[in-house]
């Protein structure tokens, strides 16, 4: 939490989040100077800018929710999974690729967006 706080107290995200129905764009903001070291920490940001927007998130692996994946892989989804909307953002590729190095490289990752509850997102 060293060096963190103050981001987290003012929700300050380094991204550009959009939603749409199958995927989530994760774009670079201009003048972004954050340096995101890991995965796990753009996931961070991402969940910030969702938050920024109203959407009640959190962050966490994804095997700890019961989902048969790796155990380093982390998600981010709504707080209440059985509630209409409610929505999980993960990279579907990653044992294929980093998705840190893209988005470095780019500028922009592209994530899968799922439905969690039994209605439509």
């Amino acid at each position: 939490m060293r060096g963190l706080g103050c981001r987290r107290l003012t929700l300050e995200a380094f991204v550009k989040v959009e939603l749409f129905n199958a995927v989530c764009v994760v774009t670079r903001e201009p003048g972004d100077t954050a340096r995101i070291e890991h995965e796990s920490q753009l996931l961070h940001h991402v969940k910030l800018a969702l938050i920024a927007q109203g959407h009640d998130v959190v962050k966490k692996r994804m095997w700890k929710d019961g989902h048969l994946t790796a155990d380093s892989q982390h998600y981010v989804r709504s707080r209440k999974c059985n509630r209409p909307g409610a929505f999980g953002v993960y990279d579907a590729n990653y044992q294929i690729r980093n998705a840190l190095e893209d988005y470095r490289r780019t500028g922009r990752v592209i994530y899968t967006r799922v439905a969690l509850s039994l209605e439509a997102v």
